[in-house]
This record gives C-alpha cells, structure tokens and sequence, in this order.
C-alpha cells in the first residue's frame, strides 16, 4: 500500500482537472503578455495550452473578418477548442478581445454545462494607457478614424460586470497580476502552484 500525504493528494487532484483561464480586455491590455506569465508558472505541474487570439484568427479562423457575426463566431471556435482541451485536464488560457458580454458568457454557460471550470479575467487598462503603449500606432489610427472596426473605438467593448478577477494592467505589475490569478485558482482547487 501506498501512502500519500493530504498536500500530495490535493496537488495530484488539483493538476489533474482541466479547466479554462479566460482572459478578456482591450487591444494593447495585456491579456497576453499576463498569459504567458501564468503559462510559465503552471507548466511544472499542469499541462497547459494558450489560445492567442492572433494566433487563432491565423489558424483556426482565417477568412473572419471583424464584424460582431464574425467575432461572436471566432470566440464560439476559440471557447470549443478551449473545452475540449479541458476535458482532457489541460489548463487552457485563452488570450483574446472577445469584445461582446454575451458571447462570452456563452462559453462560460458551455464549459460549466460540461462540468468544466471556467475563469474570467478582465486586464483593465484606461484608454490614456492603452494609447501610450501602443507601439504600432493603432489607436492612433483608429481614434482619427482611419482603422474602422477598431474596438473600443468604433467597435463596442462591453467589459465583464462580474468577473472573477479584473487586473489593472496600467497600475498593477504583471508579478502581482499573475500572483492574484494563481491565488484564485488555489482557492478553486484547481492548482497548487505559486
């Protein structure tokens, strides 16, 4: 017979249950930058998966365009990839604007229908912040009205009313952002990592 201790038990139980790590925010916000720092520090104990929404719209949703028809469809494939990595115990971070409320709480409905945690994390940033750091201009662009569909913009956002944790990105360092994500997962049982 084996014995384990109750730390050994709730560490092999916490890393064995997928679960998915929603990141929502502004372009230029830092969803992915914030990502990638807890990508780093959940890899030792889970399998973890990030799903960019650059990358996404390279490889999965090529040919949609930035209509709400087409980002509603771009983060329903986003939220199902996301799932089915998930059942199978992969921490899976999605990284992406996701601009429209509703579409994200669909995702959330889907993945807690099928048992499956689901976190969402609103990386807030003024928009004085967000042009400031904008090394390509974008914003710039957008707000003299050059880049239509530009969101936040000329596109809506429409921000989380209650999400599980809003990290202000022009504020916080990415230490502490990343400290109070991980400590939200330790409080769901869902890791034990630091």
């Amino acid at each position: 017979m084996r014995w384990t201790s109750v730390s050994q038990r709730d560490s092999e139980a916490a890393s064995s249950r997928g679960f998915i790590l929603w990141f929502t925010g502004m372009s230029g916000a830092g969803k992915s930058t914030l990502s990638m720092a807890v990508r780093r520090r959940l890899e030792s104990a889970h399998p973890v998966e990030v799903l960019d929404g650059d990358e996404i719209r390279t490889f999965l949703s090529k040919g949609l365009g930035f209509t709400k028809p087409d980002r509603e469809e771009n983060i329903r494939r986003i939220g199902y990839v996301a799932r089915l990595l998930a059942r199978h115990r992969v921490a899976v971070i999605s990284a992406a604007i996701s601009p429209y409320r509703e579409s994200r709480n669909e995702v959330r409905r889907l993945a807690t229908d099928a048992g499956i945690p689901f976190i969402e994390v609103y990386a807030q940033a003024s928009l004085e912040a967000l042009v400031q750091r904008d090394v390509k201009g974008l914003y710039k662009k957008a707000l003299a009205g050059e880049i239509p569909h530009f969101t936040g913009i000329s596109d809506p956002y429409e921000p989380p009313e209650s999400p599980e944790i809003t990290v202000r990105t022009d504020s916080e360092t990415v230490d502490a952002g990343v400290d109070r994500i991980l400590s939200a997962l330790r409080a769901r049982r869902l890791t034990t990592q630091r």
